[in-house]
């Protein structure tokens, strides 16, 4: 590898400790007296840069493609609404922790949990301005029945 004020490097290492990565390192001697190091690193042992073997570096690549997709966004924007929700169940009600032992308590449990913040949701939302008629207008959406005090007929 050739650095910008054209010095080949010194050292490539192939670590298995450091696997997948190939670490490429120019000597200090070689950065120190240099005018364009400033352009390269602030280290003072010397640049290093570290490689992905071609075959990841390939589908890294691939995958930071296909990120910019519209199919990807409304994917990943569905995964983020799952995120937030096993977020607020790790911290805000510490789900991890069970008060109780077996596998049956437990899940008695986080089914209890999972009902106490759709009961918060609900609640929000019939507080906020129009949460309630954009909460009642989803509700078609997923064919459940709407309770005779939501409907827009009363």
């Amino acid at each position: 590898m050739t650095c910008p004020g054209g010095e080949t490097s010194t050292t490539w290492i192939e670590a298995p400790s450091q696997a997948p990565y190939t670490m490429v390192k120019f000597a200090s001697y070689q950065c120190n007296p240099c005018r364009e190091r400033s352009q390269c690193t602030r280290s003072k042992q010397g640049r290093t840069v570290y490689f992905l073997p071609r075959h990841l570096h390939e589908l890294q690549a691939h995958n930071r493609s296909q990120q910019q997709d519209a199919h990807w966004l409304r994917l990943y924007g569905s995964r983020a609404g799952v995120e937030g929700t096993m977020s607020e169940l790790v911290n805000g009600h510490s789900v991890r922790r069970c008060r109780y032992q077996g596998l049956a308590k437990t899940h008695v449990q986080h089914t209890l949990t999972a009902i106490a913040i759709n009961v918060e949701r609900l609640a929000a939302a019939h507080q906020s301005p129009g949460g309630h008629a954009r909460l009642r207008d989803r509700i078609p959406e997923h064919s459940l029945p709407i309770p005779r005090w939501w409907r827009r007929d009363n």
